[in-house]
């Protein structure tokens, strides 16, 4: 039995997969917010839940809004700050008194989409979340590049490319950058844009029925978001030239994405012909605690 560990900033999640990838079991709590060893302790309930469920005993990987530092080993670039500097690892071993496995998130989204989901037999999976944030990793023959330096697929603290004279210089983001990926590319700046435009604070949801109904500010903040995110990709087309892109995350659920990205990103494409497909996550919402679970694949 694998268990898979997704430790986001407002929910933590456990899945329980069998070695043929079947869901044994699944539950979440909320994250104890700024209490590492609160969360710590978070973790090993939802590890002693599964396995009570489930009368076995797993193997267990996490994924988490950052990576772990080959150099000190300690979380580096989490935006759930308080477990930055943390020899999470090591941590996690004593508590479950095993070993683990830790990725950051976005390569354990590309890890599921690469093993069983949209990126099923891919050499190369880019895979994208645009949710709360924006992150990607990578996937190559379904498994996760971590990368010399553990930062493999952060594109999240990239400046947008091609910024437009209007889009300069780009909001504020939390690592101190202006126009970052995170920012312009993420359902949070979908929605941060309209308010900028209106002075009212509306949903992502709500903001594409505007658009549907012909909005004209609601169509120009989603045309916006469209060319960012799809400058975005053709950087990584550009250098990674990736088999598929696959979208995770709120934003993903957006049908017309996939519809306008390729003729937003073929401006910026370095070639003469590009047919790279651009998929919705299978897994939606579970694919990043199930790739968690592969890392033991």
């Amino acid at each position: 039995m694998r268990l898979g560990i997704d430790w986001g900033g407002t929910k933590i999640e456990v899945i329980a997969l069998s070695d043929t990838g079947e869901e044994l079991f699944r539950q979440r709590c909320d994250t104890p917010k700024g209490d590492y060893e609160g969360c710590l302790e978070a973790v090993r309930q939802l590890v002693e839940a599964a396995e009570q469920a489930t009368g076995a005993t797993g193997t267990v990987g996490f994924g988490i809004p950052g990576s772990l530092s080959p150099k000190t080993g300690l979380v580096k670039n989490a935006n759930s700050t308080w477990m930055n500097g943390k020899p999470l690892d090591k941590d996690l071993q004593r508590v479950l008194n095993r070993p683990v496995r830790i990725q950051n998130d976005a390569n354990c989204l590309a890890v599921s989409e690469a093993t069983d989901g949209a990126g099923a037999g891919a050499h190369v999976v880019h895979a994208i979340i645009i949710g709360t944030g924006s992150g990607s990793g990578i996937a190559i023959d379904g498994k996760a590049h971590l990368g010399a330096n553990g930062i493999g697929g952060e594109w999240g603290g990239i400046t947008v490319p091609w910024l437009k004279p209007e889009e300069y210089p780009g909001p504020d983001s939390w690592i101190g950058h202006k126009g970052v990926i995170d920012q312009w590319c993420s359902g949070t700046g979908f929605q941060a844009d309209y308010q900028e435009r209106t002075g009212t604070f509306l949903k992502g949801p709500d903001i594409m029925a505007l658009k549907r109904a012909g909005d004209e500010t609601a169509t120009a903040v989603y045309e916006g978001y469209v060319s960012r995110l799809g400058r975005s990709l053709a950087m990584s087309a550009n250098l990674l030239d990736p088999d598929v892109f696959v979208l995770g995350g709120g934003m993903s659920n957006i049908d017309e994405l996939y519809d306008d990205l390729p003729g937003a990103m073929a401006p910026y494409i370095f070639s003469d012909t590009f047919e790279t497909p651009i998929r919705k996550a299978v897994h939606g919402d579970s694919s990043g605690v199930r790739g968690a679970a592969w890392l033991w694949g």
